[in-house]
């Protein structure tokens, strides 16, 4: 028979304060684990094949049975696939080892064992896979659904009963399966984007990504606000590109200073390079030639990539200090410069019309062939 309690008898559940404030409060920025991740060690390790095996028949009336040991299974593969709905290799910080099964050994009555599984690392289309020496790359996987092989099972052994021949009726041997393949490789992604921004810290990258696409950077007045890259989707003119924001350079950033280095990779991709330019700075053709020289130090490819100058920020000038800058940046750039504000939406229209252009004209051309019925 139950405990039945009156109204006035029933429990209070309490809670202490400190622990209720703790599960109301967000967990402050500082203290959450970094979501972003581009270069992952991994281990990785196929299956072994099954044995076969070594049987013979044996039912009453039967007088010559004869071997029927069935083969071993073959071993569990390990396979690499781009997959769409990923942006970073945030999941390999946490799992590192992957290790296939084994595939299970032959039995009697001819009875093959049972394949091991297959194992697939889901990885971020724009992911590099390189061996253990970081250098040589195994695949680049830069389309949704590519799929590549990186470690392949073992083959399963032999029964006895496929070393039957008119002359060895009942052999008595068998193989083993073949071992697996382990390796060590480095999971190394490179964002996928149309066009890339690149300019000194502070120069406005993140409050110009904000006003022109859907991305949402962290924006403040101080310099290094963007720690990782930022990928958003800009229309214009009825389409739409994919736009990068990597964190600012500084100088000797190709020798490893600062955090521009770290996340250069992910300009590689990009048609083309927009160069802010703050218009607040009182050296900008010094600034200019700073990220010139940290792309060209980094990468050959870098620093033959088509670059569109922009002078930021010009909401915060006047019209004569406007034209004074903008013609001493002409002239250290050799080419035209836009003026534009992330702020005011000044110029922007036109810089983003540019930007397209030059995506388009990097684009293969599609040849059309002969009309077929």
């Amino acid at each position: 028979m139950g405990h039945h309690l009156r109204p006035s008898q029933t429990p209070r559940l309490r809670c202490r304060p400190t622990s209720c404030i703790a599960d109301l409060e967000p967990i402050p920025e500082s203290l959450t684990p970094m979501k972003f991740l581009d270069l992952s060690k991994v281990y990785i390790r196929s299956g072994g094949g099954g044995g076969g095996c070594v049987s013979f028949r044996r039912e009453k009336f039967v007088e010559f049975g004869g071997p029927d040991g069935g083969d071993g299974g073959n071993g569990g593969s390990v396979w690499a696939e781009a997959v769409e709905g990923l942006n970073t290799l945030i999941d390999f910080r946490y799992q590192q080892h992957f290790f296939a099964k084994s595939g299970q050994p032959g039995m009697g009555s001819q009875r093959t064992g049972k394949t091991g599984d297959d194992i697939i690392l889901k990885v971020p289309v724009g992911t590099e896979i390189l061996d253990e020496d970081e250098e040589t790359i195994i695949a680049d996987l830069v389309t949704v659904g590519q799929k590549v092989l990186l470690a392949k099972g073992g083959n399963g052994g032999w029964g006895n009963l496929q070393f039957k021949s008119s002359t060895n009726r009942a052999p008595a041997r068998a193989n083993a399966g073949q071992d697996g393949i382990e390796r060590t490789i480095w999971l190394r992604l490179k964002l996928i984007a149309d066009a890339g921004l690149v300019g000194l810290p502070n120069a406005g990258k993140s409050t110009f990504l904000a006003a022109v696409s859907n991305a949402r950077p962290k924006i403040a007045d101080y310099p290094f606000t963007t720690l990782v890259p930022n990928l958003g989707v800009v229309g214009i003119d009825g389409t739409e590109f994919v736009m990068a924001d990597i964190p600012g350079l500084i100088e000797g950033a190709s020798e490893g200073r600062g955090l521009g280095m770290q996340f250069l990779a992910h300009v590689e991709r990009c048609k083309v390079l927009l160069h802010l330019v703050d218009g607040t700075s009182t050296t900008i053709t010094k600034d200019y030639r700073t990220i010139v020289t940290e792309l060209e130090a980094y990468a050959e490819e870098l620093g033959d990539k088509t670059r569109i100058t922009a002078l930021n920020k010009v909401d915060a000038l006047d019209a004569k200090t406007i034209t004074t800058r903008r013609k001493a940046l002409e002239k250290a750039s050799g080419g035209p410069v836009h003026v534009i504000s992330g702020v005011s939406g000044q110029g922007l229209q036109d810089v983003l019309r540019a930007i397209h252009a030059q995506i388009k004209a990097a684009a293969p051309k599609v040849e059309e062939g002969p009309w077929q019925p």
